[in-house]
């Protein structure tokens, strides 16, 4: 297979999972890879398997991004590699105990690898992309961004994170050629329910789609230039009728004087 190089996507949390099925479907449109995950034999069994399919380049990091000196050096490839034109933002971790039922610890681990190091890895390539006036970044949110009653009230607000990071960086990065997208999952079969605490199994099947059709879907949202892309949402008016809500409340959130039903004694 030969097709012309897009130049290179960083992915995180490419051993399995999304992760490497974005690996997967970037090397086969003309990426080439850094791929960056815990586990480096699986990432080297990847790399190899991709590199043989697609005669795309492929690199392994192997970091643990809780571990500040193993995101540090991921932090200098985005600085220092000037072939990377995308960033995935897809390493995470979840959880669907409530409240009351979670270690504290486990759920600032959360914190430091679903937001912390997010947002570290897009402040160090952002730079970059837009002293070369091109670039890319998914950031891999969750439904649980904007319903966090759904699961584990820290995981939804982390994801929650996410989504207004995004937003955030697409107003911001709008006139320099950088294209931001949030992808917000719903159910998905891959490890993380295990990892999570709810075997698969236990998951109504309804509502779980294949981590293949996942990305798949998420990259033909990319190709549409949607901005936030929820693949399992029929009616893209929906999220459309959401966000203009939204917008509705801007202009009114942030006034000299109380809302007129707040005054007391009038």
């Amino acid at each position: 297979m030969t097709v012309n190089s897009k130049g290179t996507a960083l992915i995180t949390g490419a051993s399995s999972g999304i992760g490497a099925i974005y690996a997967d479907r970037l090397a086969r449109r003309g990426y080439d890879l850094i791929l960056v995950a815990r586990n480096k034999a699986r990432l080297d069994a990847l790399a190899e398997r991709l590199s043989d399919e697609t005669g795309r380049a492929v690199e392994v990091v192997a970091a643990d991004l809780g571990n500040k000196d193993d995101l540090g050096r991921v932090e200098k490839v985005l600085r220092t590699d000037a072939s990377i034109t995308m960033l995935v933002n897809n390493a995470g971790i979840g959880a669907t105990a409530p409240l009351l039922a979670s270690d504290i610890d486990k759920m600032e681990e959360m914190i430091t690898l679903n937001v912390s190091a997010l947002t570290r890895l897009t402040y160090a390539a952002v730079p970059g992309f837009v002293k070369r006036g091109t670039g890319a970044i998914i950031n891999i949110a969750s439904v649980v961004g904007i319903a966090p009653e759904r699961l584990n009230g820290v995981y939804g607000g982390s994801k929650a994170f996410v989504l207004a990071f995004t937003l955030s960086l697409q107003n911001e990065l709008a006139d320099k050629n950088i294209r931001v997208q949030a992808v917000l999952p719903g159910a998905t079969a891959t490890d993380f329910w295990d990892i999570a605490g709810t075997p698969l199994e236990h998951v109504p099947s309804e509502i779980v789609m294949s981590a293949e059709d996942m990305v798949d879907a998420a990259l033909a949202g990319f190709d549409l230039g949607e901005g936030v892309t929820i693949p399992s949402l029929p009616d893209a008016t929906d999220w459309e009728a959401y966000e203009a809500a939204r917008q509705n409340l801007i202009p009114n959130l942030s006034r000299s004087v109380p809302a007129a039903r707040y005054r007391v004694g009038g």
